[in-house]
């Protein structure tokens, strides 16, 4: 039995954790604004802890054109609390009882409904790309959450069943719809601080800890599952995500579930800086670096590092916690730098960050009063990241962040990761994707998957 055969019959015995009490089958436009139910995408969750409540969630939930119908978690009670938080959020709009949220414990009933147009994939890394491509095989448009994968093995698969299948992909780097960051690749790229020499990227970092004992798996989590393909290994509470509310989930320091920093905000960093490099479709193809490494506790991701790659247009990346947070482009002619400033992942209006001196700053100032001219190079504009996805679901266009280049942002983060891993240079064919000469390096480039979650890598 083939691995999608075999999750689709015991996702038979996963049934949807609750059923809506029924959605009215004419819905007053009052429920989601003007426009018409025949013309709205109906939006599937899949994931519904921290990220998916505080981003995602209303990131969808605020555009007209959207309803939320489904959500979708492996924790029971994860399922009933989005449902109250949408349920609570419509009811709020139109001033009346809502409940049209369906909750499902397995996400191929999720994808089985017809009634689902896309989906906002929201799950802990190492379930990316499993459920991004067997949603775009169910015909199903996606927005995934960043890093786009947890292998670069496994990004190229995604890539291309998105590509094969036609079905419209966003990633998750928001950065992307955030203005100063498109504005300072914009001067980047047409020239105002000269020829691009190197660029740094700083990023945050992430603390170590303690050993943890292990504790009974509790009852409204499907842990088993939630393991995907990775190894079986004792749960512990700190290894997945809080019972009580909504805090950082501890699976973000398990090397088992994601790289750590380096692609939890390098996929962010490293995407803008590919952005105003002129490298979004391909990668760096030398890469050398180090970093320190926990040598006890559960939460072994990396810890200080620094890590360089050279492109082959000659510019230089370097990647460290000792940089300020955001990208520093320099040429020969000045340097920008960029950042969010103080937003948060749900900011206010960016347009006033062309003005905040901590997101965007320069050797001269006259650099970012500059005007990019229409004969210029002008870089696609999206007001609002979720709002570009949907509006490329009804027009068919791709997004601004479409899943090749995440495929190379993700990649080049794993490249670094690879560098702090063997602590020597390393050679990248960007082409053929794979290092030179380098059977050890290549080991790096996929994992070992637990059946059935597994993915057949192209």
């Amino acid at each position: 039995m083939d691995r999608r055969r075999f999750l689709a019959t015991a996702g038979q015995g996963l049934v949807a954790s609750s059923v809506a009490a029924g959605f009215p089958a004419i819905v007053p436009a009052s429920v989601v604004g003007s426009t018409s139910p025949s013309n709205r995408i109906n939006v599937g969750a899949i994931g519904t802890g921290r990220i998916s409540r505080g981003h995602d969630l209303p990131g969808i939930w605020q555009h007209d054109i959207a309803r939320i119908m489904a959500v979708c978690d492996l924790d029971s009670r994860r399922v009933e609390d989005a449902k109250t938080l949408v349920n609570g959020y419509y009811a709020q709009k139109t001033g009346k009882p809502y409940d049209g949220v369906t909750g499902y414990a397995s996400y191929h009933d999720l994808l089985a409904s017809k009634d689902v147009d896309a989906v906002v994939i929201s799950t802990p890394d190492h379930w990316h790309c499993i459920i991004a491509i067997d949603a775009v095989e169910a015909g199903k448009d996606v927005y995934l959450q960043k890093p786009a994968s947890l292998t670069i093995a496994e990004g190229r698969a995604l890539s291309n069943a998105v590509q094969r299948t036609g079905r419209i992909f966003q990633i998750g780097s928001q950065q992307r719809s955030t203005v100063q960051f498109r504005y300072a690749a914009e001067l980047v790229r047409n020239g105002r601080i000269g020829q691009l020499k190197t660029v740094e990227v700083g990023l945050p970092g992430d603390p170590s800890g303690d050993d943890e004992p292990e504790m009974p798996v509790p009852k409204n989590l499907d842990y088993e599952t939630w393991l995907g393909s990775t190894p079986v290994v004792y749960y512990t509470e700190k290894r997945v995500h809080p019972q009580v509310g909504y805090d950082r989930p501890g699976w973000l320091r398990c090397e088992q579930f994601g790289a750590g920093m380096i692609t939890g905000w390098g996929a962010h960093h490293i995407d803008s800086a590919h952005w105003g490099m002129d490298t979004e479709y391909t990668g760096p193809v030398e890469i050398w670096g180090s970093a320190e490494f926990p040598k006890k506790g559960l939460w072994d991701v990396h810890g200080p590092f620094k890590t360089e790659a050279l492109y082959a247009n000659g510019v230089k990346m370097i990647v460290s916690g000792d940089f300020p947070n955001g990208i520093k482009f320099t040429g020969s002619e000045g340097w920008i730098f960029v950042s969010r400033g103080n937003e948060t992942v749900t900011g206010s209006d960016p347009v006033a960050k062309l003005k905040d001196a901590t997101a965007l700053s320069a050797s001269d100032p006259k650099i970012i009063t500059s005007v990019i001219g229409p004969d210029e190079i002008n870089l696609p504009r999206s007001a609002e990241h979720h709002g570009n996805w949907l509006e490329c679901v009804k027009s068919r266009q791709q997004p601004i962040a479409p899943v090749e280049i995440a495929h190379r942002s993700c990649s080049a983060c794993l490249l670094h990761h690879a560098a702090m891993k063997l602590r020597r240079k390393l050679y990248w064919d960007p082409m053929r994707e794979h290092f030179k000469n380098d059977d050890e390096a290549n080991a790096l480039r996929s994992r070992p998957q637990r059946w059935p979650y597994t993915i057949a890598h192209s």
